[in-house]
C-alpha cells in the first residue's frame, strides 16, 4: 500500500511539474481602438504567445470572432483559448501566433442595411490595419487567419467570402449560416431581436430576402465563387450533432462538395455551447498553424 501512495504521488508531482512547464502567453484585454466610421471605440482582447516579449520577429495572426451577446472576453473566459494556445505551442502542434479577439456586440460583423452602423467595414478598414501596426504581426495573407463561433461564424465565413484576398484560411464553429427558409419562417420575434437592425424591422417572409441580405446569405456567396478561386482559402467547418444550427452548417458542407471546393467538415457530439467550443478550439488552431507553417 505504501509503494502504491508513493508511486501515486510521484506521478501527480510529474505532472504538476510538467503543467508548471508550459510557457504561458499574455492575455491583454480591455484595449481599444477609436474608430470614425463608427464614432466610438471598438473594444479587443489580444493573446500574445509567450516568446513574444523575448523576440524580435513577427508573428502570424488569427482574428477570433466572438458569438451573439457576447463580447471580446469570451474566447477567453469561457473558451480557454489561452490555455489550449499555450499547450498547442509547447507541443509544437501549432507555431507561435497571435491572436485578437474583437469587440463585435450583435453586428453580426456585417454593414447594416441603413449604413448606419459599418462594422466590417471598420474591421477592415481601420481595425486590421491598427492591431497589424500595433503588434509584430506578418500582414499578408498567408500568415492571417479568421475562426468565430455562431455569428462569429458566420463572421468569418462572410469576410472570407467578401474579401478573400485577406485570409488563407477559415475556421467557423456552429456557423450561424440560414438558409432562405429558415429566414422566411422564422418567427416574428425572433427575427426581430437577431436581424432586426441588421436586414430591416417589421419584414415578413419573402421580403425578409432582400439585396441586402442576399449580398450578406453566406451560401448565396458561396454559389458566386469563381473556379479559379475555389482553393484560395481553407475552411475547417465544426458543427455539433445536437446545434441548432446543424441544418445551415450541412447544407453549406453539401453546397461546397457539390461545387468541388475544398474543406474539412467535422460533426461532433455535442450541442450550442462553450463546452463543444472548448473542446475544438485546439484542432481548429492546428489546421489553421498547418496553413502557417512552411
Amino acid at each position: 500500500m505504501k509503494k502504491l501512495i508513493l508511486s501515486a504521488l510521484v506521478v501527480n508531482i510529474f505532472f504538476a511539474i510538467t503543467i508548471a512547464q508550459i510557457p504561458t502567453g499574455n492575455v491583454v484585454d480591455n484595449l481599444n481602438i477609436k474608430s470614425n466610421l463608427l464614432k466610438k471605440e471598438v473594444r479587443y482582447s489580444v493573446y500574445l504567445p509567450p516568446d513574444y516579449e523575448t523576440s524580435n520577429r513577427s508573428y502570424p495572426v488569427v482574428y477570433l470572432l466572438h458569438g451573439f451577446s457576447d463580447n471580446q472576453w469570451g474566447w477567453i473566459q469561457f473558451g480557454e483559448v489561452n490555455f489550449a494556445a499555450d499547450k498547442a505551442i509547447a507541443d509544437r502542434k501549432i507555431p507561435p501566433m497571435i491572436i485578437v479577439m474583437p469587440d463585435a456586440e450583435v453586428t453580426w460583423y456585417v454593414n447594416d442595411y441603413k449604413g448606419i452602423n459599418p462594422y466590417e467595414d471598420m474591421f477592415f478598414k481601420e481595425f486590421i490595419p491598427t492591431i497589424e501596426a500595433t503588434y509584430r504581426i506578418r500582414a499578408k495573407k498567408e500568415f492571417r487567419a479568421i475562426c468565430g463561433l455562431s455569428m462569429g461564424g458566420y463572421g468569418s465565413l462572410i469576410y472570407t467570402l467578401h474579401h478573400p484576398e485577406m485570409f488563407a484560411v477559415c475556421a467557423p464553429f456552429s456557423a450561424a449560416v440560414f438558409t432562405d427558409n429558415e429566414m422566411e419562417t422564422m418567427n416574428n420575434e425572433t427575427y426581430k431581436i437577431r436581424f432586426g437592425n441588421i436586414y430591416g424591422n417589421n419584414l415578413l417572409g419573402n421580403d425578409r430576402i432582400s439585396v441586402h441580405w442576399k449580398n450578406n446569405d453566406v451560401l448565396n456567396l458561396v454559389k458566386q465563387i469563381p473556379e479559379k478561386e475555389k482553393n484560395n482559402v481553407r475552411y475547417y467547418i465544426d458543427c455539433g450533432d445536437d446545434d441548432f444550427l446543424f441544418k445551415g452548417n450541412s447544407a453549406l458542407h453539401t453546397l461546397m462538395r457539390d461545387l468541388n471546393i475544398p474543406h474539412e467538415y467535422r460533426v461532433r457530439n455535442g450541442d450550442h455551447n462553450w463546452t463543444y467550443w472548448r473542446t475544438g478550439i485546439a484542432d481548429a488552431l492546428e489546421f489553421i498553424g498547418d496553413s502557417f507553417r512552411r
